[in-house]
This record gives structure tokens, sequence and C-alpha cells, in this order.
């Protein structure tokens, strides 16, 4: 494996823990801000924009392909706000909200800033922190659940399956620990799904419409295990490049470790602090990577050695 530092710009500073970057056709990134539970868009000269107020907890976003926003609501975090590791004013999130407001998937009208819910449960079981989601060719989304810790308890996470006009949810894989990231193969016949606390990369054959296989040996979830993070690291959200690694933000260090299609820990890129969350490719040839910094609230660019997997809203 190698081991690398990011050659970044700051494109913004300033946002409130920001995730789920989305690179738009005009050059400007949306981005969620968890903390300050809004839509933000950021322009190239780092101007910002708030798009909408979700409230709660926005996690991770996508559009779909009606030309809206899709937002994982994670319903809120509790907010630690200290000096650390050289770092003032660093936010890190804890708990579950004292204002929380539920889980589920929001839809947010990029023209009007109107923000409505789709789901907040799936067979009568409440969503209770949805965090990435992914729309696969056909308009449908995959989403994970990453649920949320009261005190000792800790909700079991789960992959979802679901239309974009409220119409239908399944369940698709269960349980997972801290459900985070989720992606899809190229070819659209994987479907990835990231851990937070174990650090581990799953993945599972996709064998119909929001059907998934399982693992050739028993795994608690049915899927396979593509290969975990190095020492203490916890994993966060992903993108994947257009020849199929797997690029999973990673907490801890800071960074994002890069994974091949085989498993094999190809790089790890060292980022500027613990908190690199998100990653999302744009540019005209999808090389740059767009990379949150959420516990001092940047978004930053990256030359990317190779090209990202365009998602939905980037084909033609």
């Amino acid at each position: 494996m190698q081991r690398r530092k990011l050659d970044y710009r700051v494109i913004t500073d300033g946002l409130e823990f920001p995730e789920g970057p989305i690179a738009m056709a005009d050059g400007s990134v949306l981005v969620v801000e968890m903390k300050g539970g809004k839509l933000t868009r950021v322009h190239p000269d780092g101007t910002k924009d708030v798009v909408a107020r979700t409230g709660g907890g926005p996690n991770g976003a996508a559009i779909g392909p009606d030309g809206a926003c899709y937002v994982c609501q994670n319903g809120g975090f509790n907010w630690i706000r200290e000096d650390i590791l050289g770092f003032t004013g660093y936010n890190r999130p804890h708990g579950r909200a004292s204002d929380y407001i539920g889980g589920g998937i929001q839809r947010v009208d990029l023209e009007t800033g109107e923000v409505s819910w789709l789901y907040t449960e799936c067979d009568g079981i409440p969503l209770t922190g949805p965090n990435d989601i992914v729309f696969d060719a056909r308009g449908m989304m995959w989403f994970t659940e990453h649920g949320k810790t009261y005190g000792r308890t800790m909700d079991s996470g789960a992959l979802f399956h679901a239309a974009p006009d409220g119409s239908m949810i399944r369940q698709a894989a269960f349980p997972m620990i801290t459900a985070n990231g989720c992606g899809l193969s190229p070819d659209e016949t994987i479907l990835y799904a990231s851990e937070t606390e174990t650090g581990r990369l799953w993945r599972w054959p996709i064998t119909g419409a929001g059907e998934l296989g399982k693992a050739p040996w028993p795994s608690p979830n049915g899927g396979e295990l593509v290969g975990q993070a190095t020492g203490y690291q916890r994993f966060d959200s992903m993108a994947l490049e257009a020849c199929g690694n797997v690029c999973v933000a990673t907490l801890v260090t800071g960074g994002i470790t890069v994974f091949t299609p085989e498993g094999e820990t190809l790089e790890y890129w060292e980022g500027p602090e613990p908190y690199c969350t998100n990653i999302a490719f744009g540019g005209p040839d999808l090389t740059t990577a767009y990379i949150t910094v959420s516990g001092t609230g940047l978004l930053i660019a990256v030359e990317w050695p190779r090209a990202g997997l365009a998602l939905l809203h980037q084909r033609g």
C-alpha cells in the first residue's frame, strides 16, 4: 500500500460540519451542513448560498432522476466543540440530539428550496439515522441506515432500496454495525457499503430489483468482506473510480483509503485533519476530487490520479 499526503486547495471554509458533496455541472458543489441543518451550494470562487434548511442532521445527499436533491436525514446529533490536536473550535458529533427530529429521506427542490419527507420508516420500523445514498441507472435509490447511539444502546444498521417518488421501500441487508457509505460498481452488479466503527468495507451482488445475493460464506449481513482499515481507523462515505476502485473516506488519522475491486488496499491519502468524511468526483473529466473536511468546516479539492465514476446526474 502506498501512503501519500493530499495536495489540496481549500475551496471554502466556515461550513458547519459539511458532508455529502455533489459536484454539479456548473462547477458548484452542493454540500449538507450537518450541524447547521441545511443544504448549501458552494461556488467555484468559494462563496456560499443556502439552498434549503432541512433541520435535524442532513447527511449523505445525491441528485435523483428528477433533478431534485435527496438527503439522508439522520435526525440530528449533539455536538462537542473543543480545541484538539492543534485545532481551535473543532466540531464532533455525539449521540442523539436533544432536539432530535427523527430520521428519514428528504427531497429538496433545488429551484424553490422546498423540503419534503419521502420515508421515515420501513415495514413499520422507524429510520433512526440514514447516512448515505446513491442512485442506480434505473433511478432507484440505495441508502444506508447508520442508526443512533443512546447511552449504552446502539441501533443496528441496514441497507435499503427505495423509489424516488415515495412509493416503495424495502430492506435489502441487515444487520450492519454503523452502516455509512454506499456505492455501486461501474456495471451496477455490485453494491458496496462501509461500516464506521468496524472500519470494514462490504459488498453484495445485486441479483434483482432491490435484491442482494449472499456471500459464499456466512456473514451476519450476507455480504462479502472486501477489506478493512489498518490499525484503529473508522470508515465514512465513499466514491468509486471509473476503473472500479473504491475510495473510502477514513476517520481518525483522516484521509482516503483506496481499495481495488479485488480487495487490495492500493493507497492511503492522508488529509489535513481527522474528519475527512466524504469524497465526490467532478470537473470536465471527473478527475477533481471534492472532499469534505468536517471537523474544521472545509471543502477541499484535489487533482486525483484517476477518473471518478460518473453518477446518475453526471451521465449524458
